[in-house]
């Protein structure tokens, strides 16, 4: 049986996902959840062999989700999914660690596939999306400057960041709240394809970002 987990913070797509799955003949649903902090305390306390992580949630996105659970969990697979074919967590969300990318509209047979084929260590992603990965790819990784989409904000916390700031300093020296910064440096984190804090400082001052 292949053990799965559901994770999207829209309770209709949600629940018939988990019912469609329930249909499977070696699916099992263990759990379900509805935002980032459920899909990690899931990915721990069930150990899931696949997480399905809906990539777009309020607060902690999935592609967070996916880089936390690398280090956390990294025996759990997640399979992001997504509405749109071009949305711009394709590659982040590859880079931080997930092994598939599909589309929210695919079929039961097609699902039930990917499934099959993310157990046996092989990486799925939506037709719809392949040619933003082919073109990603003939761009050569090393050209790709993620940090390039770095918003204004996501900019000031990784010049505190690099001083070895804490996320409640963060959130003090900027006026927001220290969840709000520790999203901040989440969506950094995943943007420059960083391990950790300290990776992303050394980053910082490699790509010249502290002198923007």
């Amino acid at each position: 049986m292949i053990r799965v987990a559901v994770v999207d913070d829209e309770a209709l797509i949600r629940e018939g996902l988990a019912a469609l799955l329930s249909l499977m003949p070696d699916v099992d649903v263990v759990a379900e959840g509805g935002d980032g902090r459920a899909a990690l305390h899931i990915a721990e306390e069930y150990t899931p062999d696949i997480l399905l992580l809906d990539v777009r949630m309020p607060g902690m996105n999935g592609v967070a989700v996916t880089r936390e659970l690398r280090a956390r969990c990294p025996q759990v697979r997640v399979l992001l999914l997504s509405t749109f074919p071009h949305d711009e967590y394709v590659i982040e969300g590859l880079r931080a660690g997930a092994c598939g990318y599909l589309l929210k509209r695919i079929d039961s047979e097609r699902l039930l596939q990917a499934l099959r084929a993310v157990m046996a260590g092989e990486a799925v992603i939506d037709p719809a999306v392949t040619g933003r990965v082919i073109a990603h790819l003939q761009e050569g990784a090393k050209d790709v400057r993620f940090h390039e989409r770095l918003t204004p904000r996501e900019h000031q916390v990784l010049a505190l960041l690099a001083e070895g700031a804490s996320n409640a300093e963060i959130a003090g020296r900027l006026h927001i709240t220290e969840g709000t910064a520790k999203n901040h440096v989440s969506h950094i984190l995943a943007k420059l394809g960083a391990r950790d804090r300290a990776h992303a400082a050394r980053l910082a001052v490699e790509w010249g970002l502290l002198r923007e």
